[in-house]
């Protein structure tokens, strides 16, 4: 049929973080155009199951590019060949008929694989519960205009609130560091009235539990921002980077 493609794919395949992986090859047919590359895996995965074989475990939820678990390391490329999109928002028009398409799962020391393509992601949690909050009074929402935010300072913060914290950073860089995502993070609070209360200790402390977490050095090669799907700025982690140095002349924070 027209516009249907044939295509090999070679998928790795771990049962859980304690064993070895390889990549399995399998054949798909009949894959429409239109397809997104999750429901691909879809077709691929009702197939394996069909013949009794274990389909392929990967992480997804709203499938709409907002809740980043699509996690696929494909040809090479966090979330695949288009910038600007999560694995979700690739669609099959991206490859070509008998393409090989290798997938992969994020690889850093601090996603330990749960299964196939699934990772865990819980350091990324602890990070913000670490200080990726901030401290104000419940209730009634306040009218927008009684906290002036200067709109440069605003457009700043919103830039770096579309974050989704999927780890396409982390998966992007050589030293698998997880600065854009811990930089976005602190940015978004720190240019914010609401964030100030804890403006001094939040860089420190989530700096602190990213190196805990195992998290590599960031060496400015600019890779993270490159495969962000959310474009997320090289600037926020200068602005991380001034956070921690002013917090460690001035906080109490441990």
């Amino acid at each position: 049929m027209e516009g249907n493609m044939n295509l090999t794919l070679k998928v790795w395949r771990q049962k859980n973080s304690k064993t070895k992986g390889k990549l399995e090859t399998y054949a798909v047919s009949g894959i429409s155009e239109d397809m997104s590359f999750l429901e691909m895996f879809d077709v691929l995965n009702e197939r394996l199951i069909s013949e009794n074989k274990e389909p392929v475990a990967f992480d997804h939820d709203c499938r709409e590019g907002i809740c980043g678990m699509c996690s696929m390391y494909i040809n090479g490329e966090p979330h695949g060949p288009i910038k600007g999109v999560t694995t979700c928002q690739l669609h099959m028009r991206s490859f070509k008929d008998g393409d090989t398409i290798v997938v992969e799962p994020w690889r850093a020391q601090a996603f330990p694989i749960v299964k196939d393509l699934a990772v865990n992601r819980s350091a990324f949690d602890r990070i913000m519960s670490a200080g990726g909050y901030v401290s104000i009074n419940t209730g009634n929402a306040r009218d927008a205009n009684s906290l002036p935010i200067s709109k440069i300072a605003a457009d700043e913060a919103f830039s770096a609130a579309a974050c989704i914290g999927c780890g396409a950073c982390v998966a992007a860089c050589k030293n698998a560091s997880a600065m854009l995502f811990v930089s976005a993070k602190v940015s978004q609070l720190s240019l914010l009235p609401q964030g100030q209360p804890e403006r001094k200790m939040r860089a420190e402390r989530m700096v602190a539990q990213m190196d805990a977490e195992g998290f590599g050095a960031c060496t400015n090669t600019g890779a993270c921002s490159a495969e962000c799907p959310k474009s997320i700025s090289l600037e926020h982690i200068a602005r991380l980077n001034r956070e921690y140095l002013g917090a460690k002349l001035t906080s109490d924070a441990v």
